[in-house]
């Protein structure tokens, strides 16, 4: 799967259509105060634990919506455009917002930010403790923080293939922090009693900013951690992702191991001492995945049927979206896919590992400063430049999949991106600084609980049928019993349980 600037490969019309996209959108449930909701999940929304559609994510306070897999981008919004309207008609009887942000609202203390719950079962309760962990590890604040993740597949990809894509997508992901970023402010009280270098915007009191960030919560204040630092994961195939993955799963971690599984009075701190308790705790821009079987580790998933799909994990919710991410914006991350996956993909090294790390860092906080250069093999290169050079090799993707859909969307995406690269006033970053200072005084939190609002007013605003109500109240039942089932069909006690689930070799 080759590319060059004379010759394209290119899947058939089949292929193309037969792109699979979905979105699991996080986002905290906040009073009209814009302060964290400290309610428990809402009982009407379903069970947390088996709700297709409507779960939570690290806080009991922190809603995840999810779609499912769809061949078309407007059908894929039009889902989660959906599954906001059931979800925000509940909130609105409680007078709760679902925050339209990245960084989160006014936070409490720690230790008062609320772990997500998911029943009695087994499964459940180990949620929870993963969830205590992750607040032992990292603080609980970090974990509030929260955005889009796009799912996606073409037919007839290998794992090897979907490697040479996820390679591609590390050393341009840049590109997208700087078009989509949307996080270049933050509420004070998320970085209290912490190292940081943000800036004051006006006097500080309600806002902390960098002047030409991008994307905060994709730099050094978002999920970073010096202890996964140390994690170094190749992405030059299955196997040598798996084997550095496997070992970060099973090697000790010393501070964990002093905070030990359990407390003095038994109640659970983590699931385990290793450096990640599980897999989905080691971050990155983007993640090989592959469908689970009930009670199965995704790292055997992988290893026993390989890659099915790829999880980009680094955009940011959209403030100005009703339901945080554009049609165009998919549309780009389509194209931009596609472009990973045809074009020349090298194996990478340490070096260029650590130039990533760099390139990420540099572009979510700096992004937008004229002349940032970037390293680029070693040498350094603008990056404009670089962002206009990647673009421009997107377009007969863009032409293809217009082709494919008899539309001109995809190409009117590529674009936009490419008036974004030029125009740094026209980027999310630059427009919700713009809002920010003009027109709400430098608050964040009142800037934050307006666009949320507005979002909810224009999704409450759309026709609902009783068949949607019906349908809803139908999966949220469903769930409530599928719950119910799970828990009555565990005999194990939960340590037996939990030490068979953390056994190394179930990552086998």
């Amino acid at each position: 799967m080759k590319t060059s600037q004379t010759a394209v490969t290119m899947p058939s019309t089949d292929r193309l259509l037969g792109i699979r996209r979905g979105i699991e959108k996080e986002g905290l449930r906040v009073l009209p105060t814009g302060s964290l909701a400290l309610t428990p999940h809402p009982e009407v929304l379903g069970s947390a634990l088996t709700h297709p559609h409507i779960t939570t994510d690290y806080s009991e306070s922190q809603l995840e919506l999810i779609t499912g897999a769809r061949l078309g981008v407007q059908e894929c919004l039009d889902e989660l455009t959906e599954v906001h309207q059931f979800v925000l008609r509940n909130l609105s009887e409680s007078g709760e917002l679902m925050w339209n942000a990245s960084m989160p609202c006014r936070l409490p203390i720690d230790e008062t930010i609320p772990l997500g719950r998911y029943g009695s079962s087994h499964s459940g309760r180990s949620k929870s403790v993963y969830r205590m962990g992750l607040g032992h590890r990292y603080g609980r604040r970090m974990q509030t923080i929260s955005g889009i993740h796009y799912n996606w597949s073409l037919p007839g990809v290998s794992s090897d293939e979907y490697f040479a894509l996820i390679r591609n997508f590390r050393r341009h992901a840049f590109v997208l922090l700087y078009l989509y970023g949307a996080s270049p402010a933050l509420c004070p009280c998320f970085v209290e009693g912490r190292e940081h270098r943000l800036q004051p915007l006006g006097d500080g009191k309600d806002a902390l900013y960098l002047p030409y960030a991008t994307s905060l919560r994709m730099g050094r204040l978002g999920y970073q951690s010096d202890a996964q630092a140390s994690i170094n994961v190749s992405y030059n195939g299955l196997d040598g992702y798996a084997d550095s993955l496997h070992d970060a799963l099973v090697r000790p971690y010393p501070p964990y191991e002093q905070l030990g599984v359990r407390n003095p009075g038994g109640d659970y701190n983590q699931l385990g001492t290793g450096l990640l308790q599980i897999e989905n705790e080691f971050y990155g821009t983007i993640r090989p995945k592959r469908t689970v079987k009930s009670g199965e580790r995704p790292l055997h998933a992988l290893r026993e049927r390989g890659v099915e799909y790829v999880e980009v994990r680094l955009m940011d919710i959209d403030p100005f979206e009703t339901v945080g991410i554009a049609p165009a914006t998919m549309r780009m991350l389509d194209v931009f896919l596609l472009h990973c996956l045809y074009s020349d993909s090298p194996p990478d090294t340490p070096q260029e590992i650590c130039d990533l790390k760099r390139n990420q860092h540099l572009t979510a906080e700096q992004g937008r400063e004229p002349g940032l250069m970037l390293t680029r093999n070693g040498r350094q290169v603008l990056l404009t430049e670089w962002a206009l050079e990647v673009l421009q090799q997107c377009r007969p993707y863009a032409q293809a999949l217009d082709a494919a859909h008899a539309c001109s969307d995809y190409s009117a995406a590529l674009e936009q991106a490419l008036a974004r690269v030029e125009g740094r006033a026209t980027t999310p970053s630059a427009h919700l600084l713009q809002e920010l200072t003009g027109r709400y005084g430098n608050r964040y939190i009142d800037f934050m609980t307006a666009q949320s609002a507005q979002a909810r007013d224009a999704l409450l605003a759309l026709p609902w049928t009783a068949q949607q109500q019906q349908r809803y109240e139908q999966l949220t039942a469903e769930s409530v019993a599928e719950q119910a089932r799970i828990e009555a069909a565990d005999t194990l006690s939960f340590e037996e349980w939990r030490l068979r689930y953390m056994d190394p070799e179930s990552l086998r």
